[in-house]
Protein backbone atom coordinates (compact mmCIF):
# COMPACT_ATOMS: atom_id res chain seq x y z
CA UNK A 1 0.00 0.00 0.00
CA UNK A 2 1.14 3.90 -1.12
CA UNK A 3 -0.13 6.74 0.86
CA UNK A 4 0.63 10.59 -0.35
CA UNK A 5 0.13 13.45 1.73
CA UNK A 6 -1.27 16.60 0.61
CA UNK A 7 -2.59 20.25 1.93
CA UNK A 8 -5.52 18.86 4.49
CA UNK A 9 -5.43 15.00 4.19
CA UNK A 10 -3.59 12.51 2.61
CA UNK A 11 -4.90 9.45 0.36
CA UNK A 12 -3.63 6.01 -0.52
CA UNK A 13 -3.54 3.11 -3.70
CA UNK A 14 -3.64 -0.56 -3.00
CA UNK A 15 -0.91 -2.73 -4.92
CA UNK A 16 -1.61 -4.44 -8.43
CA UNK A 17 -4.24 -7.40 -7.83
CA UNK A 18 -5.55 -5.23 -4.82
CA UNK A 19 -8.31 -2.97 -3.97
CA UNK A 20 -9.85 -0.87 -1.69
CA UNK A 21 -9.34 2.64 -0.78
CA UNK A 22 -6.22 1.63 1.49
CA UNK A 23 -7.74 3.51 4.64
CA UNK A 24 -7.61 1.81 7.67
CA UNK A 25 -10.98 3.59 9.35
CA UNK A 26 -11.69 2.31 4.94
CA UNK A 27 -12.34 -0.31 2.98
CA UNK A 28 -8.57 -1.20 3.53
CA UNK A 29 -7.10 -3.10 0.37
CA UNK A 30 -7.86 -7.03 -0.19
CA UNK A 31 -7.71 -9.43 -2.65
CA UNK A 32 -9.52 -9.15 -6.49
CA UNK A 33 -11.95 -11.60 -6.93
CA UNK A 34 -11.39 -12.83 -10.29
CA UNK A 35 -14.45 -13.46 -12.12
CA UNK A 36 -16.09 -16.63 -12.07
CA UNK A 37 -16.24 -18.61 -15.33
CA UNK A 38 -18.87 -19.61 -17.29
CA UNK A 39 -18.61 -24.08 -16.99
CA UNK A 40 -20.27 -24.07 -20.51
CA UNK A 41 -17.52 -21.85 -22.06
CA UNK A 42 -14.57 -23.27 -20.13
CA UNK A 43 -15.73 -26.92 -21.46
CA UNK A 44 -16.31 -25.46 -24.68
CA UNK A 45 -12.80 -24.26 -24.87
CA UNK A 46 -10.96 -27.63 -23.81
CA UNK A 47 -13.20 -29.42 -26.10
CA UNK A 48 -12.00 -26.83 -28.82
CA UNK A 49 -8.21 -27.55 -28.15
CA UNK A 50 -8.09 -30.88 -27.92
CA UNK A 51 -10.19 -31.48 -30.73
CA UNK A 52 -7.59 -28.82 -32.78
CA UNK A 53 -4.80 -30.85 -31.68
CA UNK A 54 -6.58 -33.95 -32.71
CA UNK A 55 -6.99 -32.84 -36.26
CA UNK A 56 -3.10 -32.01 -36.74
CA UNK A 57 -2.40 -34.91 -35.36
CA UNK A 58 -4.57 -36.70 -37.87
CA UNK A 59 -2.96 -34.33 -40.93
CA UNK A 60 0.10 -35.12 -39.78
CA UNK A 61 -0.34 -38.60 -39.47
CA UNK A 62 -1.79 -38.78 -42.74
CA UNK A 63 0.73 -36.89 -44.43
CA UNK A 64 3.51 -39.03 -43.39
CA UNK A 65 1.56 -41.91 -44.72
CA UNK A 66 1.18 -40.17 -47.74
CA UNK A 67 4.47 -40.18 -48.20
CA UNK A 68 5.78 -43.33 -47.32
CA UNK A 69 3.52 -44.77 -49.53
CA UNK A 70 4.63 -42.34 -52.67
CA UNK A 71 8.43 -43.74 -51.35
CA UNK A 72 7.32 -47.18 -51.81
CA UNK A 73 5.63 -45.91 -54.73
CA UNK A 74 8.75 -44.70 -56.08
CA UNK A 75 10.17 -47.49 -55.46
CA UNK A 76 8.48 -49.78 -57.30
CA UNK A 77 8.14 -47.64 -60.34
CA UNK A 78 12.06 -48.04 -60.30
CA UNK A 79 12.54 -51.32 -60.33
CA UNK A 80 9.38 -51.47 -62.76
CA UNK A 81 10.76 -49.58 -64.65
CA UNK A 82 13.82 -51.17 -65.37
CA UNK A 83 15.95 -49.25 -62.82
CA UNK A 84 18.59 -51.64 -61.55
CA UNK A 85 18.41 -52.71 -65.69
CA UNK A 86 19.80 -49.61 -66.22
CA UNK A 87 22.63 -49.17 -63.68
CA UNK A 88 23.43 -52.87 -64.12
CA UNK A 89 24.00 -51.65 -68.31
CA UNK A 90 25.60 -47.99 -67.11
CA UNK A 91 28.35 -49.81 -65.03
CA UNK A 92 29.11 -51.93 -67.83
CA UNK A 93 30.10 -48.40 -69.82
CA UNK A 94 32.65 -46.06 -69.37
CA UNK A 95 32.33 -43.36 -66.34
CA UNK A 96 32.48 -40.85 -69.38
CA UNK A 97 29.33 -41.83 -70.77
CA UNK A 98 27.39 -42.48 -67.07
CA UNK A 99 28.30 -38.91 -66.14
CA UNK A 100 26.43 -37.18 -69.01
CA UNK A 101 23.17 -38.67 -67.40
CA UNK A 102 20.89 -36.66 -65.33
CA UNK A 103 18.51 -37.84 -62.89
CA UNK A 104 15.74 -35.74 -62.51
CA UNK A 105 13.07 -35.94 -60.22
CA UNK A 106 9.26 -36.18 -60.83
CA UNK A 107 8.59 -32.70 -59.37
CA UNK A 108 11.47 -31.04 -61.64
CA UNK A 109 9.76 -32.79 -64.63
CA UNK A 110 6.14 -31.68 -63.63
CA UNK A 111 6.94 -27.96 -63.09
CA UNK A 112 8.89 -28.19 -65.84
CA UNK A 113 5.53 -28.88 -68.47
CA UNK A 114 3.35 -27.50 -66.28
CA UNK A 115 2.15 -30.90 -64.94
CA UNK A 116 2.50 -32.61 -68.52
CA UNK A 117 -0.21 -30.12 -69.73
CA UNK A 118 -1.72 -30.74 -73.22
CA UNK A 119 -0.60 -27.55 -74.13
CA UNK A 120 2.99 -29.20 -74.00
CA UNK A 121 3.05 -31.72 -76.09
CA UNK A 122 5.43 -31.55 -78.96
CA UNK A 123 4.11 -34.94 -80.54
CA UNK A 124 2.86 -38.73 -79.96
CA UNK A 125 4.79 -41.30 -81.06
CA UNK A 126 4.28 -45.77 -81.17
CA UNK A 127 6.59 -45.15 -77.88
CA UNK A 128 5.55 -42.38 -75.83
CA UNK A 129 4.08 -38.76 -75.86
CA UNK A 130 6.74 -36.08 -75.80
CA UNK A 131 6.22 -32.30 -74.15
CA UNK A 132 8.12 -28.89 -74.17
CA UNK A 133 9.42 -28.89 -70.73
CA UNK A 134 11.55 -25.71 -69.23
CA UNK A 135 14.18 -26.05 -66.54
CA UNK A 136 14.89 -23.53 -64.12
CA UNK A 137 18.05 -22.42 -65.77
CA UNK A 138 15.27 -21.49 -68.59
CA UNK A 139 17.00 -24.11 -70.72
CA UNK A 140 14.34 -25.21 -72.86
CA UNK A 141 14.17 -28.94 -72.94
CA UNK A 142 11.86 -32.59 -74.72
CA UNK A 143 10.25 -34.60 -72.08
CA UNK A 144 9.43 -37.81 -73.65
CA UNK A 145 6.75 -39.86 -71.26
CA UNK A 146 6.26 -43.63 -72.10
CA UNK A 147 2.64 -44.70 -72.46
CA UNK A 148 2.62 -47.90 -70.77
CA UNK A 149 5.29 -47.94 -68.04
CA UNK A 150 6.10 -50.97 -66.61
CA UNK A 151 2.86 -52.69 -67.69
CA UNK A 152 4.96 -54.36 -71.02
CA UNK A 153 8.62 -55.29 -70.00
CA UNK A 154 9.80 -55.10 -73.61
CA UNK A 155 9.07 -51.55 -74.07
CA UNK A 156 10.79 -50.51 -70.68
CA UNK A 157 13.58 -52.82 -72.33
CA UNK A 158 13.07 -50.46 -75.47
CA UNK A 159 13.27 -47.26 -73.00
CA UNK A 160 16.20 -48.40 -71.10
CA UNK A 161 18.57 -49.29 -74.50
CA UNK A 162 17.60 -45.95 -75.72
CA UNK A 163 18.89 -44.47 -72.94
CA UNK A 164 22.33 -46.58 -72.90
CA UNK A 165 22.49 -46.47 -76.56
CA UNK A 166 21.74 -42.18 -76.24
CA UNK A 167 24.40 -42.19 -73.08
CA UNK A 168 27.32 -43.11 -75.70
CA UNK A 169 26.82 -40.77 -78.58
CA UNK A 170 28.18 -37.49 -78.98
CA UNK A 171 27.69 -36.07 -82.31
CA UNK A 172 26.15 -32.87 -83.69
CA UNK A 173 23.30 -34.73 -86.02
CA UNK A 174 22.29 -36.45 -82.76
CA UNK A 175 19.85 -35.54 -80.85
CA UNK A 176 21.36 -35.00 -76.98
CA UNK A 177 20.05 -37.20 -74.13
CA UNK A 178 20.23 -35.29 -70.74
CA UNK A 179 18.90 -37.16 -68.34
CA UNK A 180 15.97 -39.19 -67.09
CA UNK A 181 13.49 -40.20 -64.12
CA UNK A 182 12.55 -43.62 -63.19
CA UNK A 183 10.36 -42.46 -60.04
CA UNK A 184 7.29 -42.27 -62.03
CA UNK A 185 4.54 -44.72 -63.25
CA UNK A 186 5.78 -44.01 -66.47
CA UNK A 187 9.58 -43.63 -67.65
CA UNK A 188 10.91 -40.46 -68.50
CA UNK A 189 13.64 -39.51 -71.00
CA UNK A 190 14.61 -35.90 -71.04
CA UNK A 191 16.62 -34.83 -74.55
CA UNK A 192 17.78 -31.04 -75.78
CA UNK A 193 14.94 -29.47 -77.50
CA UNK A 194 14.87 -29.40 -81.35
CA UNK A 195 12.90 -26.33 -82.47
CA UNK A 196 11.63 -26.75 -86.22
CA UNK A 197 9.71 -30.34 -86.38
CA UNK A 198 10.72 -33.08 -88.74
CA UNK A 199 11.80 -34.06 -92.29
CA UNK A 200 8.52 -35.72 -93.36
CA UNK A 201 6.57 -32.15 -92.23
CA UNK A 202 8.95 -30.07 -93.92
CA UNK A 203 9.28 -31.54 -97.16
CA UNK A 204 5.12 -32.90 -96.82
CA UNK A 205 3.54 -30.55 -100.15
CA UNK A 206 0.14 -30.29 -97.89
CA UNK A 207 1.66 -28.77 -94.85
CA UNK A 208 4.18 -26.04 -97.32
CA UNK A 209 3.85 -23.87 -99.57
CA UNK A 210 7.57 -23.46 -100.47
CA UNK A 211 9.18 -26.26 -100.63
CA UNK A 212 12.68 -26.77 -98.99
CA UNK A 213 15.19 -25.91 -101.92
CA UNK A 214 17.68 -28.03 -103.19
CA UNK A 215 20.90 -26.73 -101.61
CA UNK A 216 19.04 -27.98 -97.74
CA UNK A 217 17.51 -31.18 -99.23
CA UNK A 218 21.41 -31.79 -99.72
CA UNK A 219 22.97 -30.60 -96.38
CA UNK A 220 20.26 -32.42 -94.59
CA UNK A 221 21.16 -35.61 -96.81
CA UNK A 222 24.84 -35.56 -96.29
CA UNK A 223 24.24 -34.78 -92.48
CA UNK A 224 22.04 -37.72 -92.01
CA UNK A 225 24.52 -40.07 -93.78
CA UNK A 226 27.10 -38.44 -91.24
CA UNK A 227 25.04 -39.30 -88.59
CA UNK A 228 24.37 -43.12 -89.71
CA UNK A 229 28.19 -43.26 -90.40
CA UNK A 230 29.10 -42.10 -86.92
CA UNK A 231 26.51 -44.78 -85.45
CA UNK A 232 28.28 -47.76 -87.61
CA UNK A 233 32.27 -46.42 -87.32
CA UNK A 234 32.61 -43.99 -84.88
CA UNK A 235 31.29 -44.90 -81.93
CA UNK A 236 33.53 -47.86 -79.03
CA UNK A 237 30.49 -50.02 -80.18
CA UNK A 238 28.84 -49.94 -83.08
CA UNK A 239 25.19 -49.10 -82.90
CA UNK A 240 22.25 -49.84 -85.45
CA UNK A 241 19.31 -47.01 -85.42
CA UNK A 242 16.97 -49.55 -86.99
CA UNK A 243 13.94 -47.15 -87.56
CA UNK A 244 15.79 -44.34 -89.69
CA UNK A 245 12.52 -42.66 -91.38
CA UNK A 246 11.85 -38.70 -91.70
CA UNK A 247 10.00 -38.64 -89.09
CA UNK A 248 12.81 -39.40 -86.93
CA UNK A 249 15.01 -37.06 -88.48
CA UNK A 250 14.52 -33.54 -86.56
CA UNK A 251 16.04 -30.24 -87.79
CA UNK A 252 16.95 -27.07 -85.93
CA UNK A 253 16.91 -23.44 -86.52
CA UNK A 254 19.20 -23.63 -89.01
CA UNK A 255 17.83 -26.97 -91.02
CA UNK A 256 20.60 -29.27 -88.91
CA UNK A 257 20.13 -32.75 -88.83
CA UNK A 258 19.14 -34.58 -85.94
CA UNK A 259 18.84 -37.84 -85.57
CA UNK A 260 16.21 -39.27 -83.09
CA UNK A 261 14.32 -42.16 -81.37
CA UNK A 262 16.43 -44.93 -80.22
CA UNK A 263 14.35 -46.83 -78.69
CA UNK A 264 14.94 -49.96 -81.96
CA UNK A 265 18.37 -49.80 -81.65
CA UNK A 266 20.49 -51.84 -80.66
CA UNK A 267 24.35 -52.48 -80.20
CA UNK A 268 26.55 -54.92 -82.34
CA UNK A 269 29.43 -56.65 -80.61
CA UNK A 270 32.28 -55.85 -82.98
CA UNK A 271 32.83 -59.70 -83.23
CA UNK A 272 29.45 -59.91 -84.72
CA UNK A 273 27.99 -58.80 -87.99
CA UNK A 274 24.28 -58.75 -87.02
CA UNK A 275 22.06 -59.01 -84.00
CA UNK A 276 19.03 -61.09 -84.38
CA UNK A 277 15.48 -59.51 -82.40
CA UNK A 278 11.89 -59.07 -82.99
CA UNK A 279 11.32 -57.38 -86.85
CA UNK A 280 10.57 -53.75 -85.66
CA UNK A 281 10.35 -50.74 -87.51
CA UNK A 282 8.01 -48.87 -90.17
CA UNK A 283 6.58 -50.20 -92.93
CA UNK A 284 8.12 -48.55 -96.04
CA UNK A 285 11.41 -48.29 -94.03
CA UNK A 286 12.25 -51.56 -93.08
CA UNK A 287 14.68 -53.61 -95.23
CA UNK A 288 13.22 -56.54 -96.40
CA UNK A 289 15.82 -58.87 -95.53
CA UNK A 290 15.78 -58.06 -92.34
CA UNK A 291 12.07 -58.87 -91.99
CA UNK A 292 12.63 -62.14 -93.65
CA UNK A 293 15.35 -63.19 -91.16
CA UNK A 294 15.58 -61.02 -88.36
CA UNK A 295 18.78 -60.06 -88.53
CA UNK A 296 19.18 -57.03 -87.95
CA UNK A 297 22.50 -54.91 -89.69
CA UNK A 298 23.81 -52.03 -90.82
CA UNK A 299 23.04 -52.52 -93.92
CA UNK A 300 19.60 -52.09 -92.72
CA UNK A 301 19.82 -48.42 -91.82
CA UNK A 302 21.12 -47.97 -95.54
CA UNK A 303 18.27 -48.73 -96.97
CA UNK A 304 16.07 -46.88 -94.42
CA UNK A 305 18.65 -44.09 -95.57
CA UNK A 306 17.75 -44.75 -99.02
CA UNK A 307 14.27 -44.49 -98.61
CA UNK A 308 14.37 -41.09 -96.95
CA UNK A 309 16.65 -40.27 -100.14
CA UNK A 310 13.38 -40.73 -102.50
CA UNK A 311 11.59 -39.10 -99.94
CA UNK A 312 13.90 -35.75 -100.67
CA UNK A 313 14.02 -36.28 -103.79
CA UNK A 314 10.17 -36.58 -104.76
CA UNK A 315 8.65 -34.88 -101.43
CA UNK A 316 6.37 -37.97 -101.68
CA UNK A 317 5.64 -40.25 -98.80
CA UNK A 318 6.72 -43.95 -98.53
CA UNK A 319 3.73 -45.33 -97.96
Amino acid sequence: MTCHNFDGGYNCSCPHGYEGDGKKDGSGCFLKEKPKQDPVVVTALGTSIALLFLLILTLLLCWAHKQRTLRQLRAKWFEQNGGFLLLERLSELQRQYYERIKIFKEVELMKATNNFHRSRILGRGGQGIVYKGILPNNQIVAIKKSRMGGADWSQVKDFINEMVVLSQINNRNVVKLMGCCLETEAPILVYEFVSNGNLYDRIDPSKNATPLPWEKRLSIAAETAEAVSHLHSVVSVPIIHGDIKSSNILLDNNNKVKMSDFGTSRLVPLDETHVSTIVRGTPGYLDPEYFQTSQLNEKSDVYSFGVVLIELLTSKKAI
